[in-house]
C-alpha cells in the first residue's frame, strides 16, 4: 500500500485492486497509477475537505466514482453550478452513517460525524483503510458546558462500530486548536479499534503536534506515522 500525504486531511491511498482519494482540495495530486479504478471520497461539504474540482477526475481516462457525504447537495442547481455533466453525476453516491456499498473490488461502510458528513471505512485487497473526515472528539475551551457534554457522548456513540475492529490503516484528526483536548479523539479511537498504522490529519501544518501527543500518550508510539510535509509518501 503507497499512500501520499496531499495536505491538512486529503490523502491519497493506492493499493493493488484500487486508488482510494480522501477529502482532497488542497496540494498537489501525483499521478494515479493507470489501470485501476479511483475512488473519490469526500467526508462533508466543508472547504477545508471538498473541492468540487473532484468531479473533474472523471476526465475518460479510468473508471472513476464519487462517494461523498450527504451534506454535500447534489441538487441540480449545484451539479450545474461545479459544471458537472449528467454521466459524472450519475457517478456520485450521497452516503450518510450507517449506510454500506460494496463497488467492485472495495467495500465501503460509513460512520456518522461529530461535525457535518461521514467517516468512511473501506475494506479492499484483505486490508481496511479508515478516514474519520471530521468525526472528532470536539472540545472547545469557552464553548457551552453541555455542548461539550454532547459532543462527548454523540463522539463515543458513532464509533462504537469500531470496538475491537482491525483497522489496517487510519487517518485521524489531531487538531492543535484544541490544545491537549485535541488528543483525545484520537486516543480514544486507538483505545477502542485495533489500528495497526495512525496517520495524523487535520493538523492545520503544525506537524509538531504530533510529538506533543506522542509525549502524552508514549504507548501509541508504535502504531503512530508522523505526517512531516507535503507530498510525503509512505509504503506500508
Amino acid at each position: 500500500m503507497r499512500v501520499t500525504f496531499l495536505d491538512h486531511s486529503g490523502f491519497l491511498v493506492e493499493s493493488a485492486s484500487a486508488a482510494l482519494l480522501f477529502d482532497w482540495w488542497k496540494g498537489e495530486l501525483p499521478a494515479v497509477r493507470p489501470g485501476v479504478p479511483l475512488y473519490v471520497f469526500a467526508s462533508h461539504a466543508h472547504p477545508d475537505h471538498f473541492d468540487p474540482r473532484i468531479f473533474s477526475l472523471d476526465d475518460g481516462t479510468r473508471d472513476v466514482r464519487f462517494l461523498l457525504g450527504r451534506d454535500i447537495r447534489l441538487s441540480p442547481s449545484g451539479l450545474a453550478r461545479w459544471g458537472v455533466s449528467p454521466e459524472t453525476a450519475d457517478k456520485c453516491r450521497a452516503l450518510r452513517g450507517g449506510q454500506s456499498c460494496v463497488l467492485p473490488g472495495i467495500g465501503v461502510e460509513v460512520l456518522p460525524s461529530t461535525d457535518e458528513g461521514a467517516a468512511f471505512l473501506v475494506s479492499l485487497d484483505g486490508q481496511t483503510v479508515f478516514h474519520a473526515g471530521d468525526l472528532n472528539w470536539w472540545h472547545w475551551e469557552g464553548e457551552d458546558k453541555a455542548w461539550n457534554n454532547n459532543m462527548a457522548a454523540n463522539f463515543k456513540k458513532y464509533t462504537e462500530p469500531l470496538r475491537g475492529r482491525r483497522i489496517d490503516l487510519a487517518m485521524l484528526p489531531l487538531d492543535p486548536r484544541l490544545g491537549e483536548a485535541g488528543f483525545w479523539g484520537p486516543a480514544y479511537f486507538l483505545e477502542t479499534a485495533d489500528i495497526r498504522r495512525f496517520l495524523p490529519m487535520h493538523q492545520w501544518g503544525e506537524f509538531d503536534f504530533t510529538r506533543k501527543f506522542l509525549e502524552k500518550y508514549p504507548a501509541f508510539t508504535p502504531v503512530t506515522v508522523p505526517v512531516e510535509r507535503t507530498g510525503q509518501v509512505f509504503e506500508f
